[in-house]
């Protein structure tokens, strides 16, 4: 199963906000075993918007969007989503108590807004605030603000998705390798290549800044067993050409 990344909203595509929620989605799913296949970043246009949308849907992967779910003007997601799937949007009525709840006497129209999905869909618990996400067809809608969409994406991936934690052998393992060029080393990662067509190889290098040393980070992704055998290989590769490495952590 292909997981996804959908992050919204204008601000970070003009640079007001930087985003966030990229590198966490990948530490979060990393820690259960899982990796991003892709992401994308869609501003507030909601022509745009809802062409991306009917585009991950069709995708039948399991996608997190993250903004434009708020109750100001252009917070559109939620009629995005309804628009891509040709769907009603109403109000969710555990949406509805959640946010009652939440207000109290202080409710309004506007904050009722927030629990209006597209028809079929089911909330996503908010621990902060109360004002729940919403989910429909694998595709979980979280806020822009990280407090309160990370451990959304937590209850989601731990509620919906806990038997495929750690359900796929792969691992990911590097080194690093100091004072050295890529141009050395093309022999060898050719060589590791051919060798092992059933993982894959990457070579990350380092520019380093003045009085730094030159750094290398080389590694193996795959099954567990085949980067072992061939991380065994570089390693021995690099001793015997007199190559300073260390784990990378």
């Amino acid at each position: 199963m292909n997981f996804g990344a959908l992050i919204i909203g204008d601000e970070i595509l003009s640079g007001r906000r930087s985003d966030k929620h990229l590198a966490k989605l990948i530490e979060l799913l990393g820690a259960r075993g899982l990796k991003l296949s892709w992401a994308r970043y869609c501003g507030d246009d909601f022509g745009r918007l809802t062409e991306t949308l009917r585009q991950t849907f069709a995708s039948g992967d399991v996608v997190f969007s993250f903004g434009g779910i708020g109750a100001t003007p252009d917070d559109l997601t939620r009629e995005a989503a309804g628009a891509a799937l040709g769907l009603e949007l109403a109000l969710h009525p555990e949406a509805e108590a959640e946010i009652r709840a939440r207000f109290g006497d202080e409710i309004t129209p506007e904050r009722l807004q927030m629990g209006v999905y597209p028809v079929g869909s089911e909330i996503i618990p908010n621990g902060y605030n109360r004002i729940p996400g919403f989910s429909i067809r694998q595709h979980y809608f979280t806020p822009g603000f990280p407090v309160m969409a990370w451990p959304m994406v937590e209850w989601v991936l731990d509620t919906k998705y806990a038997h495929l934690h750690h359900a796929e052998d792969y691992v990911e393992q590097a080194i690093t390798v100091w004072d050295a060029y890529e141009g050395q080393l093309i022999g060898l990662m050719r060589q590791i290549t051919a060798d092992f067509p059933d993982a894959t190889l990457f070579s990350l290098p380092t520019l380093a800044a003045e009085g730094q040393r030159r750094s290398l980070e080389l590694g193996m992704k795959g099954k567990a067993a085949r980067v072992a055998e061939a991380m065994a290989r570089i390693r021995a590769d690099m001793d015997a050409r007199g190559l300073e490495w260390q784990e990378k952590a």
